[in-house]
């Protein structure tokens, strides 16, 4: 402690040796200083504020039919963006600043100092709004804020209107392009039905259901057919033994035995059923053979005495009964033989279609996704449309939000700036300080020992005795009148300081 105590006292007492320097530096700086700030120009300020009122009775009237503007957020926006350099650049031509600018670059320092001079500040939960502007003249300083604050009620207020109409022309134009698409995609599905009408799927069934029918159809249409060929093949085979002895040349005959006929068949079934019982000598057997063979000789007998001719052929009822059948049986095979070639046809032709019908189903899915696709946007557009035109009548007949000035702007009667009084107290202090320091940076450029102690630090060698100043009377005298001119030029400098407090304080 004792050591830095030391060298704070060395370091004041080399200052000291300098101290009309740092008075000099004091004296000048805080009167340079004095003059630059007495003629800084002064800062008017003026200011407005206003409150955005967007609770309206038509939100939730209107909520579900169209978009409601977020009038919150719209102010918000443009509260962020009212100092831009478009709308400046409005402020300037509104205010006639920009007659001021003599060149481009002047133009470039004149909206810089605007863009910095002008503050915004508030909340979208108070929705008050400040607007502040700075300048050297009080009147330039309320016509920015009135200006500003024209832009500002303005711009929240047409931008929407600007949005809503261009949204309208950008859907009209987008309903003009799904219009086409949608009349491409019904030409395209119509023809398409057009040239696949029988290949379509219809509501009841598919292709595999119907081709099962048909097969199954056509089956029993089949089994039909063969019996009713059995059947006429059995009647034609009938007639034919009736007519065998024609084909032979002789005259035809006909068996008019049918009693016999029966008998015999009587017997030769008893004949059969006895075998299968007893043997061939059984009594019984014998006599059945022996009856059978008198039935048999008897029939030869009666077929030799009684030859047929063609008229009773053709007379014979039973001969025109098969006659009949036979044409019957005839017309039969030949309809049921229609049947199987109509279901044959139709197997074959639901078949082909039925290998077409996966891809014919396919690209009618397509088109009537692609037209359903279509017809949808087309009515989303068309609702957007409405939508839009009545958010556009709403903002062109309504007001959404409702402002309210608070407090206009008024032209300044009094500056706000600068602060002479801060800035001067800055300026004397700082000459203070420069004057203390060069006297202490002086003596660190020629150094000088005024201690013992510096000495020692110095050379390190050790001090046998010290030698103290003598002064003369004369000395002395100028020594003294030096330190009361040192004190009245120190006492001069705090007086022209409080001199120049009141100057500042009369001027504004």
């Amino acid at each position: 402690m004792e050591e830095m105590l030391k060298q704070i006292q060395s370091v004041f007492r080399g200052a000291w040796k300098y101290r009309w320097h740092a008075i000099n530096i004091a004296w000048l700086v805080s009167a340079i200083g004095f003059v630059i700030i007495l003629k800084l120009p002064d800062e008017y300020q003026s200011s407005a504020r206003v409150f955005v009122d967007a609770q309206s009775i038509l939100k939730p009237l209107l909520s579900g039919m169209t978009s409601v503007p977020n009038v919150e957020q719209q102010v918000s926006i443009m509260s962020r963006t009212l100092v831009s350099r478009p709308n400046v650049e409005r402020v300037m031509r509104m205010v006639d600043m920009d007659l001021l600018a003599s060149s481009d670059k002047n133009k470039e320092k004149l909206i810089d100092s605007l863009i910095a001079n002008i503050k915004i500040s508030g909340t979208t939960q108070n929705d008050i709004y400040s607007i502040t502007y700075t300048d050297n003249s009080p009147k330039t300083a309320k016509n920015v804020v009135q200006s500003l604050l024209t832009i500002f009620v303005e711009g929240s207020i047409g931008d929407e209107r600007q949005d809503s109409a261009k949204a309208i022309v950008f859907i009209n134009n987008q309903i003009k392009i799904y219009e086409e698409k949608l009349a491409t995609a019904e030409n395209a599905l119509k023809d398409f039905k057009m040239k696949n009408i029988g290949l379509l799927p219809r509501e009841g069934g598919d292709f595999g259901s119907k081709l099962n029918e048909i097969s199954e159809s056509l089956s029993q249409a089949k089994l039909e057919y063969a019996e009713a060929v059995q059947g006429r093949d059995a009647i034609k085979r009938q007639i034919a033994s009736i007519e065998s002895p024609q084909a032979n040349g002789d005259q035809p005959a006909l068996a008019l035995t049918p009693e016999l006929d029966e008998r015999i068949n009587i017997v030769s079934k008893n004949l059969d059923n006895l075998r299968l019982q007893y043997t061939e000598d059984h009594p019984d057997i014998v006599a059945t053979k022996r009856l059978l063979a008198q039935l048999q000789a008897k029939k030869q007998s009666e077929e030799k005495t009684r030859k047929p001719t063609v008229a009773n052929l053709s007379n014979n009822p039973m001969y025109q009964q098969m006659k009949v059948s036979l044409t019957d049986a005839e017309s039969k095979v030949a309809s049921m033989r229609a049947r199987v070639d109509e279901f044959s046809g139709r197997y074959a032709k639901i078949k082909e279609m039925s290998t077409a019908a996966p891809e014919i189903e396919s690209q009618l899915a397509q088109l009537n996704r692609d037209y359903a696709i279509n017809k949808e946007n087309y009515e989303k557009l068309v609702a957007s449309r409405e939508s839009a035109k009545i958010s556009s009548d709403l903002n062109a007949s309504t007001q959404m939000m409702t402002f309210r000035v608070i407090d206009p702007p008024t032209t300044p009667s009094s500056p706000i700036g600068p602060n002479r009084y801060r800035l001067f107290s800055l300026v004397f202090l700082g000459g203070l300080v420069l004057g203390a320091l060069v006297a202490i940076a002086l003596s660190k450029i020629r150094p000088a020992f005024y201690s013992q102690y510096e000495l020692v630090e110095a050379t390190g060698l050790p001090i046998i005795g010290t030698v103290a100043m003598n002064w003369t009377a004369a000395e002395q005298i100028r020594r003294r009148r030096g330190l009361h001119a040192f004190a009245l030029t120190s006492i001069l400098l705090l007086v022209f300081y409080v001199a120049m407090m009141v100057v500042i304080y009369t001027t504004n």
